[in-house]
């Protein structure tokens, strides 16, 4: 099983920026997709955003595509997520999470997971 520990998350204006990381331990990571979540107040889980253990395959939900970049950091096997031009829709905790899948099949699948972390708050003020 995959540990992970979110941090970057706070409070900006529209059009600001945000930073997000995911830093993930456990055995045989490199079977593992991760990907990032955000559930909004009164909605429902939603993901954001996936890559391959190694980096080469993304994905990305619509509404942040083009907006958000998800990447690896090798060094300290940590997931980030870049957060450009946000808007207030973008308010929610974001957690990230691990899935023996592609980021594709992660999109889809996410609802089955059963452990999920505290995560980090993100508010978007207009």
């Amino acid at each position: 099983q995959v540990q992970v520990e979110e941090s970057g998350g706070g409070s900006v204006q529209a059009g600001g920026s945000l930073r997000l990381s995911c830093a993930a331990s456990g055995r045989s990571l490199s079977v593992y997709a991760m990907g990032w979540f955000r559930l909004a107040p009164g909605k429902v889980r939603e993901f954001v955003a996936g890559i391959s253990w190694r980096g080469s395959n993304t994905f990305y939900a619509d509404s942040v595509k083009g907006r958000f970049t998800i990447s690896r950091e090798f060094a300290k096997n940590a997931v980030i997520l870049e957060m450009n031009s946000l808007q207030p829709e973008d308010t929610a905790v974001y957690c990230c999470n691990a899935g023996r899948s592609t980021p594709q099949t992660m999109s889809t699948v996410f609802p089955t997971y059963d452990h999920w972390g505290q995560g980090t708050q993100v508010t978007v003020s207009s």
